[in-house]
C-alpha cells in the first residue's frame, strides 16, 4: 500500500518541489547582481519609508536584505512556507478522497486490507513526501548560499526545520477534514483557504499589539521564524504543539475514516 501510494503521489511532489527550487534558483543566479553598493543603498533608504510594523511584518527590522541569505530571511521563508503550506493543504485533502471521485475505493474494498491500513499507508506518504520536499529544497539552497558567500550555516539550518511544523500540522487538518465530504473539489478550497487565512493573520498579527492574539490561530506561528532569526534556537513548545495537533487530528482522521460510508 505505502509503495503504491508513493508512485500514485510522485508526479505532484516533483512539480511543487521543482516550483520552489526554481524560484531559488531564480534568486541565486539574479541577486548577486541586484546587491551593488548602489542599489543595496538605495534598497535601504527605501526601507526606512515603511512603517516599522510593516518591516517586522517581514522581519526586516532584524535583518537586512544585503545578501541572498538575508532575503531568505525575510521574503525568501515565505516562499517556502507558503508554497510547501499549499502543497500540504492540497495532498491532505486529496490523498484519501481521490480514492472516492477516482472510484479505486471498491478496488481497495476488495483488496485483504483494512481502513486502518489504508489510512496509515495515506499519512505515511503524505508525511514522507512533505518531509522529503523541504529537505531536497533545503539542501538546494545550502549549496546556492555556499556558492554565493559566507553565511550561519546554524540558522540557516534551523531556519530550513521550521516549514515542516506547520506544513505537517495543515496536512493534518486538511486529512481530518476531508473525512466529511465525498468530492474533492470542496476540500480543495478549503485546504487553500486554511493556508492563504492562516499565513494573513500571522501577518496582521505582527502589525500591532492589538492584533498580536491573531498568531496563536495561525497555523504558520508554529513554524516561528522570527524567533529562530533572533535566538537561532527552535522554540521546544513549537515542537510540542506540532506533535500534539498532528497526532490529534490524524487520529481524528482515522477514526472518522473507519466509521464514513464510502461511495
Amino acid at each position: 500500500m505505502f509503495r503504491r501510494e508513493l508512485r500514485v503521489n510522485f508526479k505532484n511532489f516533483i512539480i511543487w518541489t521543482m516550483i520552489l527550487i526554481g524560484i531559488f534558483l531564480v534568486v541565486f543566479l539574479v541577486y548577486p547582481s541586484l546587491t551593488s553598493n548602489e542599489n543595496i543603498k538605495m534598497i535601504d533608504e527605501m526601507m526606512t519609508m515603511f512603517p516599522e510594523e510593516m518591516l517586522k511584518a517581514f522581519n526586516m527590522d532584524i535583518t537586512s536584505i544585503d545578501t541572498v541569505f538575508g532575503w531568505m530571511k525575510t521574503e525568501g521563508f515565505t516562499f517556502v512556507l507558503l508554497i510547501t503550506g499549499i502543497y500540504s493543504g492540497i495532498l491532505g485533502a486529496n490523498i484519501l478522497l481521490k480514492e472516492e471521485s477516482d472510484k479505486t475505493i471498491e478496488y481497495l474494498n476488495s483488496l485483504p486490507v483494512t481502513r486502518r491500513r489504508i489510512v496509515f499507508s495515506k499519512i505515511l506518504c503524505g508525511v514522507f513526501y512533505i518531509v522529503l520536499m523541504i529537505f531536497v529544497v533545503g539542501i538546494f539552497n545550502f549549496v546556492g548560499l555556499s556558492l554565493s558567500g559566507d553565511f550561519d550555516k546554524k540558522a540557516y539550518l534551523l531556519l530550513s526545520v521550521t516549514p515542516i511544523f506547520s506544513s505537517l500540522t495543515i496536512f493534518a487538518v486538511c486529512l481530518f477534514l476531508s473525512t466529511f465530504t465525498h468530492k474533492t473539489k470542496k476540500t480543495l478550497g478549503i485546504s487553500l483557504g486554511i493556508v492563504f487565512a492562516s499565513y494573513f493573520l500571522n501577518i496582521v498579527s505582527e502589525l500591532g499589539e492589538s492584533t498580536e492574539f491573531l498568531r496563536y490561530v495561525s497555523i504558520f506561528t508554529l513554524a516561528d521564524v522570527r524567533n529562530v532569526i533572533i535566538d537561532i534556537a527552535i522554540n521546544p513548545v513549537m515542537i510540542l504543539m506540532t506533535v500534539v495537533l498532528v497526532v490529534a487530528f490524524m487520529s481524528l482522521a482515522l477514526v472518522r475514516y473507519e466509521r464514513k460510508e464510502l461511495v
